[in-house]
Parts: structure tokens; sequence; C-alpha cells
């Protein structure tokens, strides 16, 4: 039943997500920390703020302590990010989440970490499986809670501080105090709150905050920063003159901006501006990483200052393992979640946000007019987006037309290569790209095309929607 997506195992509270599955997962992990004797340093465990969040940690505590296993549990509703970190700070081989980052508030799930603080990889997952299978429920070991915190094999922690000093410890907080700047924040009822409005007030920022409280409903929104979801990040920054609005989704390991006009900063353009700053004005230099559905406009960036854009299969596991290959200096996809070299391996939208104010107040310019330097140097590139909810017999038809028999519509363009590395993507020559692939979080077919106009790329996705019987 647990099967590991391209953001963790996410599966609907009270079906696939129970108790039960939670300790069988754990009880996974901790086989493999005692097979591999990794198991001496320990694990760690955090959560987030959705339903039973808390109380799954908890559960899979019990499990690594009944191993015998010293099971660190932050005590705190905490930043997947901050988790990670964690990860890295005690030099553990493992380490857990509790969330399921910015899908509905139905599910909830777990990610995985690996050595350094990365997402894990497939390789970890699919072993994971394998011993998942293996396991008979009747024969996990696990004490109560209380015993474990007791006996002290179940660790209280909070590294929250730690976390926060290393990231400031990387920003120019000088240039920040200097700006005396306007910030909105929207934690979209999620766990950024203390992490991000700790750094920008240390850094003299005047910082509002909306959407804070703990609901684990999310305000009956999906916890996922994007131009729907943030009319009211968006109305703020207007009526108040803010220099950024900046939202992070439900774990807080991605990001959405919004910019000085008010207007929804697509996180492709986040993912741009962010590597032009690190290049042009902090001179760093590096290759960029990212996943098959992101801008093509980083590779024109990269190309300028004589690097390299690498292209990744969809699911960060894959874009932190191609930095750690290349030495690149960021990473990042479409969906809002990118990392800088020298942080941790994994996506990080406090740091990110941190960051962006970092290159606001350095230039000392406003992230439309940085925008603005970067197409009117490199050109323009306009994303159109889809999803489609899907029946086993419509997904069934899709994959024979697309992947099995390997047929496309009549394209108005030269068609230069296709793809089949992660779904089907279709490169035009000298003009854009379109793909569709199956989402590894939720059952939805996705449907992405960056063209030089968003007329060419809505026109581009009409033709390929029509052809699957999809308009």
């Amino acid at each position: 039943m647990i099967k590991f997506g391209t953001g963790g195992w996410r599966a609907v509270i009270g079906d696939e997500f129970t108790k039960a599955n939670v300790q069988l997962l754990t009880a996974a992990i901790a086989r493999k920390l005692k097979n591999q004797d990794n198991a001496a340093n320990g694990f760690v465990i955090g959560y987030d703020r959705r339903f039973l969040s808390k109380e799954a940690a908890k559960w899979a505590a019990e499990v690594m302590a009944g191993e015998g296993i010293l099971c660190r549990l932050i005590d705190r509703e905490s930043p997947t990010p901050l988790i990670m970190f964690t990860v890295k700070y005690y030099g553990l081989p493992y380490g857990m989440a509790v969330t399921a980052s910015h899908n509905p508030a139905i599910y909830n799930g777990i990610k995985v970490f690996m050595e350094g603080g990365r997402d894990a990889d497939e390789a970890l997952t699919s072993e994971l499986e394998q011993y998942i299978k293996d396991i008979d429920p009747v024969q996990i070991k696990r004490i109560s809670f209380e015993d474990g915190v007791r006996n002290g094999l179940i660790e209280l922690i909070d590294p929250m501080n730690q976390y926060i000093d290393s990231i400031i410890r990387s920003i120019n907080m000088d240039a920040i105090r200097s700006r005396n700047l306007k910030i909105v924040l929207d934690p979209m009822y999620g766990v950024s709150k203390t992490a991000l409005q700790t750094i920008l007030m240390t850094a003299r920022c005047n910082v509002d905050v909306i959407h804070e409280r703990h609901d684990a409903l999310f305000g009956g929104r999906l916890p996922a920063p994007n131009s729907k979801t943030l009319t009211g990040l968006t109305n703020y920054v207007e009526e108040n003159h803010c220099d950024i609005g900046i939202a992070t989704d439900g774990d807080a390991d991605r990001l959405g901006v919004i910019n000085d006009r008010a207007e929804f900063l697509h996180p492709n353009k986040i993912l741009v501006m962010l590597y032009y700053y690190l290049m042009k004005f902090k001179g760093w230099r590096g290759a960029a990483v990212r996943n098959i559905a992101t801008t093509h406009l980083l590779d024109r960036i990269a190309e300028d200052f004589g690097e390299t854009c690498y292209e990744v299969p969809v699911g960060f596991k894959y874009i932190s393992a191609k930095m750690a290959e290349t030495n690149a200096i960021i990473g990042g996809e479409s969906s809002g979640g990118l990392t800088v070299r020298g942080h941790i391996q994994g996506k990080d939208g406090i740091y990110a946000a941190s960051l962006l104010v970092e290159m606001i107040a350095a230039t000392g310019r406003s992230l439309s007019e940085i925008y603005s330097e970067i197409t009117g140097r490199y050109g323009n590139c306009e994303m159109e987006e889809s999803d489609f909810r899907f029946s086993q017999e419509e997904k069934d038809k899709i994959t024979e037309i697309l992947l099995s028999d390997k047929r496309l519509p009549d394209f108005p363009y030269e068609i230069e290569k296709v793809s089949y590395m992660d779904g089907c993507k279709v490169y035009f020559k000298n003009k854009g790209w379109i793909i569709a692939r199956f989402s590894g979080t939720e059952p939805l077919l996705r449907i992405f095309c960056e063209m030089p106009t968003l007329e060419a790329a809505r026109e581009t996705s009409d033709i390929l929607k029509q052809f699957l019987s999809l308009a």
C-alpha cells in the first residue's frame, strides 16, 4: 500500500494514511539503519500543522525507540527545510518529516531524507518499499512515547535557532538593513512564520503577517502558493504599497511571490532572477539544474555566462543529486521549490525568500525592474499550465497514445526532438516546448507549455488537449 512518489509518500487520512502504515514505514527505515550498521547516530522526526501530523510523529518515534534507536523529535511544528537542516546538523543518515506539503487538507504523508539533509533518492525509496513488503506488522517493536522519553530513547529537541542562524550567516543582512523594506508574509496557515519573520525583522524590515493561525483545513484552500490562492496577499501588497509579498506552502519548502506591482510572480521567474543575481551581482559561477517542466530561460542565462543548465525528471531528489554531481549553484522547479549551493541540499522556501529580499536590497531595484532587465537581455518566455483529473480508463488511453504508440498532434512548429524521460516532452525548434506528464503526488495529468508569448503557449496547449480529448 505504501508507494513513494516524487515528493515522498502521501495518502488520504483514514484511508492509507493510518497509524499502522506510519509505523510500518518507520519500521522499514529502522531495519534499513540496522542492516547497514548505521543506527548509532540515531534518527530525527519533525512534523507540520496538518491534522494528525504531531500524533503521527509520535507513532513513528515509538517504533524507533522500540528498535533501540535514539529518536530526536523536534518539539514544535516545523518547516520541512528545518527538518532537513537538522539531519545535516546532527550528521544523521536519515530523517523524516510528517507532511503532505501542498496537497489538500485530507492528505497527510511522510518525506524521508538522506545524509546531508537531501530528499531520499529513488534507490532508497525502492529499497524501503521492499523492506515494507517483507515486514510482518505484528512483529513491529514499539514502546510508549512516554516511556521512550523517560528512558532517553526519545529526545525532544528544538533546532530552530541554529536553522535561523545558518540562513542569517548566508544572507547579506547589512544590505537589507539599509533599505527599510515593507514586507508582508502569508504562511498559508502553515509553518514558516517564526523563522521567516525572525530573519526579516532581524534585518530591520517592516513585516506584516496574514493567514498565520493554526488551521488544519488551510482556510478551505489548497496550501499551494499560486495566482489563485494568493488573492489575499496580492490585495494586501497593493493596498499597503509593499515592496514584496511572500507566501510559502503548507510545509514551507515552496515559495510564492507577489511583486511591487501587486502581480503574481511565476516560480519560473523567481528561479531565473535568483540565478541571474547570483551570477551577475554576487559573482558566483556554476551550473543550474531544473526539472523537465521548468523554464528554459535558465538555459539562456547559463549559456551567456559560459555555464550549463541540466535537465532532470520531476522530483526534487533528482535536482539535489544533479547539483551534487555538477556542483551547480542553483536548482529549482516550476512549482516553486529551489535551493542554492552551500545551504541544505533540498528546497527551502524560507531561505529562498530571504535571498530574494537580499536581491532587492543589494541591487536597489524592484522585482519588476530586475525581471525586465533579464527579458530585455534574453527574451521573453511565458508558461501555460493545465491540470486534469482522470479515471483509470482515461489514464490508460493517454498512456497508450503518448507513451506506447508515441503519437503526437500536428503542431504548427518544427519539432526539434521528443523526450520520454518523464512523460512526453516536445521541443520546438527556436520556439519553445510542451510536456504532458502524470503527477507523482496527486491523481492529475499536467500539461506545461512555454512559448515566447502567453497566447502562443495557450494555443499550443489547446492543440494537445484536443488531441487527447481533454478539451
